[in-house]
């Protein structure tokens, strides 16, 4: 099992999770994170810190195609460890549906 950020972090990008991981495996987009499901060490404690529930166990149905954008993105982003402001209209993204296909941005972030 490891974790994995999902949709609900497209123009949200809360950045509360990478704190908390002991593992340092959040790599940074340009409007989302993703987890490196090779580094995960799979304790969980970024998921309750994530305010747009976000990050799922992989084991919960449906999510293979994000295990997928994770690994993906994970070996071309910039990692990311400590916490940056988040998008000033994040709060207006959160609970959106669709947001992959619309919104999604293959660039990499600044990282740390």
């Amino acid at each position: 099992m490891t974790y994995v950020v999902t949709e609900a972090c497209i123009k949200c990008k809360y950045t509360d999770c990478v704190e908390v991981c002991p593992v340092d495996c959040f790599y940074e987009g340009e409007n989302m994170l993703v987890i490196h499901p090779d580094e995960c060490i799979d304790c969980g404690v970024c998921e309750p810190e994530c305010p747009a529930d976000a990050i799922k166990p992989d084991t919960e149905p449906g999510l293979e195609k994000w295990l997928e954008v994770n690994r993906d993105y994970a070996k071309s982003w910039p990692n990311i460890t400590q916490k940056k402001d988040s998008p000033e209209d994040a709060k207006e993204w959160e609970g959106k549906e669709g947001k992959f296909e619309k919104y999604f941005s293959p660039n990499p972030g600044t990282g740390d």
